[in-house]
Parts: C-alpha cells; sequence; structure tokens
C-alpha cells in the first residue's frame, strides 16, 4: 500500500476475502454488533425519564421498574460485548492461521536466490508481528468501527428526537474533533509505517548476529555491534515516540471539545429554566439524557479514530504479506512428470547460468554422467562447482539450453519427485532443534526406529549416536550446537542414506572434519555411494581417488576430465591441483 494513499480498497477487499472461509462468524459478528449498538442508546434515554419523572415525583414503583429495566439493559449489553469481543478475536486469529499457513507454504517455495538477496529478520516479521497485526484488523477494527458507528447514528436519532436544538448546540465543538481526528490519524499512520520499517530492522539485525555470534566474538567485535545496534534500537524509539506524541496530543483534545459540548449543555439548561419558559422537569430529563449521550458521542468519535488506526495498521501488514504472498519468485514448473524410476543418467546440454543475470556462472556447459558412475568434480573456488548441483536439484534456474534425466527434461518433472530422488550433502551441516531421530527421518513418520538403526549401524554411526545422553532421542539444540562438526557431518550421511536417493551429491561433506571424523565419513561415503550415481565435490585427496571420473572444472568449463591415474600422467591442470593442494592438505593432517 502507497504511504500516499490514506484508503486502499482493493487491498481491504483481499482483506475481506481472506475472511470468506469464516464468514457465517463474521456475519454472526455483524449481526451482534448492530444489535448491540441499537441497545446502547435506549439506556439514557430510560436514565434521563427516571431522573426527571420518576425521582422528580417520587414515584416509586414507577422508578423501581425502570430501575430493573435499566439493571437488565446493562446485563444485556454486557452479554452482547462478551460475545461480540470474543468472536471478532475468534474470526482475527483464524484469518491470521490461514494466512500464516499459506505464507509459510509460499516461503518454502521460493528460489535460493530470493533468500540470498533478502533478510530472514525481514521474513520473520512478516510472518509473525505483521500477521498480530492482520489479526486486530478483525478484533480492534471492522467489528468495533461498525458498532460504533451505528451507535453515534442511534445516539444522534435519540438526541434529536429529544431536542434538535438542544442538539445543534451541542454538536458545535465536533467540527473541530473531525479535523483533529483526521490530523491524529495522518500522523498515527506514518508513525506506525516507520515503526514497521524499524522492527524489520532490529529483527534482521538480531537474527544475524545472534547466528553470527562466534565470528562478533573472535574478532572482538561486541563493542562494535553493540553501537550498531543502539543506532537502530534508537531509530525504532524515536519512531514510536512520533505515535506517543499524537496521543499525548489528541486525546486532551478530545476530553477538552467533549467539556465544552458539557459546558454548552448546561448553559443552554440553566437559560432555558430561567428566560425559556421550559419546564423544570423537561429540562432536568432532557440534561440527564444529553450528559450521557455527550460521552456515549464522544467516546466512539475518539476511539474510532484509534479503530481506524488500526485498521491502517493492519493494512500496511497486510500489504507487506501480500506483497511477498504475491511475489513470484518460486521455481515454476512446465510439467507435472514423475520420476517413478530415475537410474541416474544425467545430462548438460549447452547449459547457461548467471546467478545475477550479468555475470555467467556456465557458458554452454555439456556434461553426461553415467548410470551408477561416482564423479569428483575439482577446480579453484568460484569455478562452479557448487553451481552444478543447485542446477540438477533445481535450487537454481538455468537460462538457457537442457538438462536430462534419464532422458527427461528436468523442468518438466516435478519438484518433488525429482527432490525425492536426490540427496544433498553440504559442507554446512543444519540440523534443526529437535532429537537425533527427528534430524534423520525429517519427520517421516512412516521410517520406524528400527529401520534407522539398522542403517546407521551400515553406515557405520550407530556406535556415536548411541554413547550420546537419550541415544537417537538426543536433543542436539540449535542447528545442532552440542555436536562436532563431524558428528553433525556423520548424522546428515544417514540423513541422505535412509531416504534412499538414486542420486547422491555431496559437496565438499569433509572439508571440515578431523581426520578421526573423515574416516569414519570416507566408510559412510562408500557405503551411501554404493551402486547409485553420486557426484562428489572434492575436497580432499581421499575423496577423489576412489572416483570414476574426475572433472576439473574452471570457470564454469570443464577443462579436463578422466581417472586419477589418468589425469596425473597428463601433468595438466589436476596435476598442478593434486601437488599444490591436495598433497599439501593430506601431509598436514594428524597420523
Amino acid at each position: 500500500m502507497s504511504k500516499s494513499k490514506v484508503w486502499d480498497t482493493p487491498l481491504f477487499k483481499r482483506i475481506l476475502w481472506a475472511s470468506k472461509p469464516h464468514r457465517s462468524l463474521l456475519i454472526r459478528g455483524i449481526l451482534l454488533t448492530v444489535f448491540l449498538a441499537l441497545l446502547s442508546p435506549v439506556k439514557p434515554f430510560i436514565i434521563g425519564k427516571l431522573v426527571g419523572d420518576y425521582v422528580r415525583l417520587g414515584d416509586e414503583k414507577g422508578l423501581l421498574i425502570g430501575t430493573i429495566l435499566v439493571i437488565g439493559l446493562l446485563v444485556i449489553e454486557s452479554v452482547f460485548l462478551i460475545v461480540v469481543s470474543y468472536t471478532s478475536s475468534d474470526l482475527g486469529q483464524r484469518v491470521v492461521k490461514d494466512l500464516r499457513n499459506r505464507l509459510f507454504t509460499h516461503i518454502t517455495k521460493l528460489r535460493l536466490k530470493y533468500f540470498d538477496q533478502n533478510p530472514i529478520g525481514m521474513l520473520v516479521t512478516r510472518s509473525v508481528s505483521d500477521m498480530e497485526t492482520i489479526a486486530e484488523i478483525f478484533s480492534q477494527g471492522i467489528l468495533v468501527i461498525i458498532g460504533d458507528l451505528l451507535k453515534l447514528f442511534g445516539v444522534l436519532i435519540f438526541m434529536f428526537y429529544i431536542n434538535w436544538k438542544l442538539t445543534l448546540l451541542v454538536l458545535i465543538p465536533i467540527p473541530l474533533l473531525i479535523v483533529s481526528t483526521n490530523i491524529f490519524k495522518r500522523a498515527i499512520k506514518n508513525s506506525f509505517q516507520e515503526v514497521r520499517k524499524q522492527v524489520s530492522s532490529l529483527n534482521s539485525f538480531v537474527q544475524e548476529h545472534i547466528t553470527g555470534m562466534n565470528v562478533v566474538q573472535i574478532f572482538s567485535r561486541e563493542n562494535v555491534e553493540a553501537k550498531k545496534f543502539n543506532k537502530i534500537n534508537l531509530a525504532h524509539k524515536k519512531a514510536h515516540i512520533k505515535g506517543i506524541m499524537a496521543y499525548s496530543v489528541f486525546f486532551p483534545v478530545v476530553e477538552t471539545l467533549s467539556a465544552l459540548s458539557i459546558a454548552i449543555l448546561v448553559i443552554y439548561s440553566v437559560w432555558s429554566i430561567s428566560y425559556g419558559n421550559t419546564d423544570y422537569g423537561t429540562v432536568t430529563t432532557e440534561m440527564m439524557s444529553f450528559i450521557l449521550y455527550v460521552h456515549m458521542l464522544f467516546r466512539p468519535i475518539r476511539m474510532l479514530a484509534d479503530r481506524f488506526n488500526t485498521l491502517q495498521m493492519g493494512m500496511v501488514s497486510s500489504a507487506r504479506v501480500f506483497d511477498l504472498l504475491d511475489n513470484d519468485e518460486i521455481i515454476h514448473q512446465s510439467g507435472n512428470n514423475q520420476l517413478e524410476s530415475f537410474n541416474g543418467q544425467i545430462s548438460f546440454k549447452n547449459v547457461h547460468f548467471s546467478y545475477d543475470g550479468r555475470s555467467k556462472v556456465f557458458d554452454g556447459l555439456s556434461l553426461d554422467v553415467r548410470s551408477g558412475e561416482t564423479i569428483a568434480v575439482v577446480g579453484p573456488t568460484g569455478a562452479g562447482k557448487t553451481s552444478l548441483i543447485n542446477l540438477i536439484s533445481r535450487y537454481y534456474e538455468f537460462q538457457e539450453g537442457e538438462i536430462l534425466l534419464d532422458g527427461m527434461d528436468i523442468r518438466s518433472i516435478s519438484l518433488s519427485s525429482l527432490r525425492s530422488k536426490v540427496a544433498v550433502v553440504l559442507q554446512d551441516v543444519f540440523l534443526f532443534n529437535t532429537s537425533v531421530l527427528e534430524n534423520i527421518t525429517l519427520g517421516k513418520e512412516e521410517i520406524e526406529l528400527e529401520e534407522v538403526i539398522e542403517a546407521a549401524k551400515k553406515v557405520g554411526v550407530h556406535g556415536f549416536i548411541s554413547q550420546l545422553d537419550g541415544s537417537y532421542e538426543f536433543q542436539v539444540k540449535e542447528r545442532g550446537g552440542v555436536l562436532s562438526s563431524g558428528q553433525r557431518q556423520l548424522i546428515s550421511f544417514l540423513r541422505a542414506y535412509i531416504c534412499k536417493p538414486d542420486l547422491l551429491i555431496l559437496d565438499e561433506a569433509t572439508s571440515s572434519v578431523d581426520s578421526g571424523a573423515e574416516e569414519l565419513i570416507q566408510k559412510a561415503t562408500k557405503v551411501i555411494t554404493k551402486d547409485r550415481t553420486s557426484i562428489i565435490i572434492a575436497h580432499r585427496l581421499s575423496t577423489i581417488k576412489n572416483a570414476d571420473r574426475i572433472l576439473v572444472i574452471d570457470r564454469g568449463k570443464i577443462i579436463e576430465e578422466g581417472n586419477h591415474n589418468t589425469l596425473i600422467q597428463k601433468k595438466g591442470h589436476y596435476f598442478d591441483l593434486y601437488e599444490n593442494q591436495f598433497l599439501k592438505e593430506e601431509s598436514i593432517l594428524p597420523s
């Protein structure tokens, strides 16, 4: 929603459309609100009659009946207030639950490129705090505004019915109130937009720095980062202060104008008795009713400004959420073919790929991987090794050429079918804050514990898991922080093995582990690569020697290929890498 627009009708319609699955609840809330709004103005009218007629005349029976009637109205009004409040809040939470599910599902479908370019804290803000603001559209916005407007309408009808001249006099301050309300509404909207912006910045900063706290502490950046945080936090405070200032000015203005109406009412009533030849009882009745009506008139108008502000705040958050939902940076499927059985044959045909549309990673890459073959890919940093596996799993989209799996265009295969046949073990292993078992099965209920234990024994990781406190139920904490890098890597190998992939990809999976863990990982590698097509982004010499074929990539092109012995005899690029990188790294490993 543009900042220049006071109201965005299409956006409001879209918000209402989000409540369609709960239409019956919305209609019920509106009907209850209408009844409550029509009931409220009756009470001051009866109280005025009680004071003006029954109290003044000493009619005890009439006073008793009137009092019981007022009490009854108060009870009914209180019950309906409870029901309306619960209904509106329930509706808001139901709508937000649906929207949050839609948003999270959409986020999981976004290309990795989107996460490269947008801070995670922003996505957290959209999914959590912005959603709660949307809920207030229904709990504190639509139904309450409808009720307040109807209540105002009912109050004015009763006031004009009782004394239209007095009503016009009492309404003299209303134009000033409307002007003040409009100024307040604009000020608070701008303040809220700035607050949401600063909240997003805070979330992004905190998320990033807590995740990277080891870097902050290693390089003694605590004070520097604290100063940066203080600057963002100060901007957040200033944004809030603007809103507080608007409230601090507006509410006293409303109270002053309300007092002015009461003063006009009192002066007119005294004048009517003294000089207007008006009956004292009539003046008393009107005065009592009008005092209550003035409070009923000004309070909803004052609250309407706040309600409209809540509504606009919700619409600002809604615009942010819908902008994310409308984001088209998802991987589109041109077909929905299923990989019922994948033999592991992969072909790159004249593939062109760029991350940013400017610098090409691959410029006409062609490559064939045979079924059951183990391919090792080596090359300098930035050569395109990881990009190769990103395209096979469709984490990123190539711009030109073809990638074929068993002769089938990869873009015609459904993503779920494709990724169910491919397992990737990354260098930087991510573990969720749950048990070892959950991290291995990823919540797949069809995988039994016995199956996991059997697979762990084959891969060679059962020994270390069984020594953990609680064994497979051991809680690894956030990102697996209580485990060593080697242990996390072993769990990721087992996670890949348990899903029985037809294609296994290892992305420098042994580059950051010690020699002890590497021995276990090498054993695991032999087990999980057996009888399946495997692509290994190689970092250690031991992972290269056993490969059926080695591809040397530089600047997105395959410049050499063959097995280890063949490439050594060539004494080309691979030979240089072998002497300058792999041999040196092997020599510094502890024996």
